[in-house]
C-alpha cells in the first residue's frame, strides 16, 4: 500500500501527527468486586488525567480499564487501588497501527466480477477510503449489488453501505443486517466486516454452497461506519475518542453514545449516563442523534419490508458474542435457547481458525448493563429473530485494546467469516 501511494505521489497522514498524544499512557487494569467498589473506584479517579479503554465505557463486571497520562501516574499510585499495567505506552501501540494511506481504487481490471484487490486489507484506511472501496465491490457484482444511505451524520457525511442480494432479486427476501463502528475508536470492526461482504460475494461468484444459498435466501444491507465523524475525528484529532459529534446547548462536553441512544429502556438506570461528558452519554431525548434516526429508520423499512432474519452491531474489543438482553440481566428472550446454541456453534467455528475464545451469552449476564443499545431495540422493536453484537479481538487491553497493528485484519475477518458461515448453514 506505501508503495502504491508513493508512486503516485500520495502523502501518508501519521497517526503519530493526531492533536492529542497518548506518548507514555500506561493502560491498567483496577480489580472491583462489585458495583459498591465500581463507584468507589470512580470517585477515587476524580480530577486524574486519564481515558477510558472499557469496550463500554468506564467499567465491566471485572473492573475498569483506563489508560493514566503520565502526569497522573504518581497520584494513581498513591490511591493504592488494586491494579495491574497492562500496556505500557498506548502511543507506541497506536504508532504500530502504520500510517493511514489514501485508498486508490484497486480494481484487478475494469470489467465486472473483477473484485478489489485483496491487499486492501493490509492497512486501515481513512473514510473516504471505505466508501471507494464498497464501490469497488458493488462494481464486482453490479447485478446483485448497490450502494445506499441510510442518512446523514451530524456533520453531513453519509452513513453508506451496500446492499447485496442473490437469484430472487433486490430487496424480495428477509434482511441480514451489518453495522459497524458506532464506537469510533474501534476501528478493527469496518474491514472486517468489509472482509466479510468480499467473501459472500466471492463465494458466490465462485459458486460456493454456503454464500450462494445464503445469498439466494436473504438480502444483505451493510454498513461498515455508521459514526463517519467520530471515526474521521480519531483519525484526525484523537484516537481514542468514541462517540459522534454533536454539540449541545449548554453543554460543556461533545458527543453522545449513538449506541445508548436507541429509543428503547433508553433510560434505564445503570445502563448509561445522563451526563454529557460521559463516554456512554445517551442523550437528551431517546433516538435524538441523526445517526440513530438513520439507522433506525433504515433498520425499520426493511424489517417491515420483508423482515429481519440476523442483526449485528460489531464492536471491539473483548472476543464476545452477546445476545439480548443488555438492559437487564433478569429478562429473557424468548427463544434464548435457540440462539445460545447458535451462538455457541459460532463461537466454535471461530476458534477453529486461530484459535481465539469468544464467550457469548446475554448481554447484560455477559458483560455489562446497557440501556438504549441497538441489538434490544432490533429484537423487540424491529422484531429480528437474532440480534447480536459482537466484540472483536483482541481479549483484553494487555493485547491492545482498541490499537492493534494491521495485520490483525484479515485474520479477524478469517476467524469471523468462519463463523458466519456456520451461523448460515445453520439458517
Amino acid at each position: 500500500m506505501k508503495a502504491v501511494a508513493a508512486a503516485l505521489g500520495l502523502i501518508a497522514l501519521p497517526l503519530a501527527a493526531a492533536k492529542v498524544s497518548y506518548k507514555g499512557y500506561q493502560a491498567i487494569h483496577i480489580d472491583t468486586a462489585d458495583d459498591l467498589a465500581h463507584q468507589g473506584v470512580a470517585k477515587a479517579l476524580k480530577g486524574l488525567n486519564y481515558v477510558n479503554l472499557g469496550c463500554g465505557g468506564e467499567s465491566d463486571h471485572s473492573g475498569f480499564d483506563i489508560a493514566v497520562a503520565p502526569d497522573s501516574l504518581s497520584a494513581f499510585k498513591k490511591l493504592g487501588l488494586e491494579s495491574k499495567i497492562v500496556r505500557e505506552d498506548i502511543g507506541a501501540d497506536i504508532d504500530a497501527e502504520g500510517d493511514i494511506t489514501p485508498y486508490v481504487s484497486m480494481r484487478k481490471d475494469n470489467g465486472s466480477g473483477a473484485l478489489p484487490d485483496i491487499a486492501y486489507f493490509d492497512s486501515y484506511h481513512d473514510f473516504e477510503g471505505h466508501l471507494q472501496f464498497l464501490k469497488d465491490l458493488s462494481a464486482a457484482f453490479p447485478d446483485n449489488s448497490e450502494i445506499f444511505s441510510a442518512g446523514d451524520s451530524v456533520e453531513g457525511r453519509p452513513l453508506q453501505g451496500i446492499h447485496i442480494w442473490g437469484s430472487g432479486g433486490a430487496g424480495s427476501k428477509p434482511a441480514i443486517i451489518w453495522h459497524a463502528t458506532v464506537h469510533a475508536r474501534e476501528w478493527i470492526t469496518a474491514p472486517t466486516v468489509e472482509y466479510m461482504a468480499y467473501k459472500l460475494i466471492e463465494g458466490y461468484q465462485n459458486g460456493d454452497e454456503t454464500p450462494k444459498a445464503t445469498l439466494d435466501n436473504y438480502d444483505f444491507y451493510i454498513i461498515p461506519v455508521v459514526n463517519p465523524d467520530g471515526f474521521v475525528y480519531t483519525q484526525t484529532e484523537d484516537r481514542m475518542w468514541r462517540k459522534n459529534r454533536q454539540e449541545r446547548d449548554g453543554a460543556r462536553c461533545v458527543g453522545t453514545d449513538v449506541n445508548r441512544n436507541w429509543p428503547h429502556k433508553w433510560d434505564v438506570d445503570g445502563g448509561s449516563s445522563p451526563d454529557p461528558c460521559a463516554e456512554t452519554y445517551r442523550g437528551e431525548e431517546p433516538g435524538d442523534t441523526p445517526e440513530n434516526a438513520a439507522l433506525r429508520n433504515h433498520t425499520q423499512a426493511v424489517g417491515e419490508a420483508n423482515g429481519i432474519k440476523f442483526y449485528v452491531d460489531w464492536h471491539s474489543f473483548s472476543q464476545l458474542i452477546l445476545l439480548p438482553y443488555g438492559y437487564s440481566c433478569s429478562a429473557e428472550a424468548d427463544n434464548i435457547d435457540q440462539q445460545m446454541k447458535l451462538a455457541g456453534g459460532v463461537a466454535e467455528a471461530i476458534k477453529g481458525v486461530n484459535g481465539l475464545n469468544f464467550a457469548y451469552g446475554p448481554t447484560c449476564e455477559t458483560i455489562y448493563q446497557t440501556a438504549g443499545g441497538s441489538n434490544d431495540w432490533v429484537f423487540d422493536i424491529a422484531g429480528a429473530e437474532l440480534a447480536w453484537a459482537f466484540e472483536l479481538r483482541p481479549q483484553g487491553g494487555g493485547s491492545g485494546g482498541f490499537a492493534i497493528p494491521p495485520d490483525n485484519i484479515v485474520p479477524s475477518g478469517e476467524e469471523n467469516w468462519a463463523g458466519m458461515l456456520n451461523l448460515f448453514a445453520a439458517f
